[in-house]
């Protein structure tokens, strides 16, 4: 059977620290979504100064394999974060993490006070998925909460997931 191509998305993605098992152990994987000056770059440089990785930045792709996804960047893409005001900056990367949790950028406005639990599919596999305002100070602390709930979810805590 013939690999299938990876599918291109218009996102940024990081690599939490995570334990356990749906991780491979050692890197959660989260695709943050928006658009333009959203707020992408902007979170993953604040999870990356707080101990992530980047994996990719504006655009991810992702591969399927044995039921899951895998984030990686385009070649022409790895290892550069723009920052914006500063240029394009070096900082931690990861070349793979598995994907567990999806992040839509929105205005705080957007953001449900107790939403309920959410899933996206992405290239035919299912993951949670979250809406987040991204400027607010706890950005960054609500993704790793939420991050850490879907890790520690083999018993249903993915479908739990729901960060305001």
């Amino acid at each position: 059977m013939k690999p299938r191509r990876p599918v291109l998305i218009h996102a940024t993605a990081v690599a939490l620290p995570a334990g356990g098992e749906r991780t491979g152990g050692d890197w959660a994987g989260v695709v943050l979504r928006g658009p333009s000056g959203s707020g992408k770059s902007d979170i993953a440089l604040r999870l990356i100064d707080e101990g992530a990785r980047l994996i990719a930045d504006d655009q991810t792709e992702l591969c399927r394999r044995n039921g899951a996804l895998d984030l990686r960047a385009p070649a022409r893409l790895a290892r550069r974060l723009e920052a914006r005001g500063l240029g394009i900056v070096d900082v931690p990367v990861i070349d793979c993490a598995s994907l567990v949790l999806v992040a839509d950028l929105v205005p705080a406005a957007e953001v449900a006070r107790l939403p309920e639990p959410q899933t996206i599919e992405l290239a035919g596999v299912r993951v949670a998925k979250i809406c987040l305002a991204p400027f607010e100070v706890s950005a960054t602390a609500k993704l790793r909460l939420a991050v850490r709930a879907v890790v520690a979810g083999a018993s249903g805590a993915r479908d739990r997931v729901a960060v305001s």
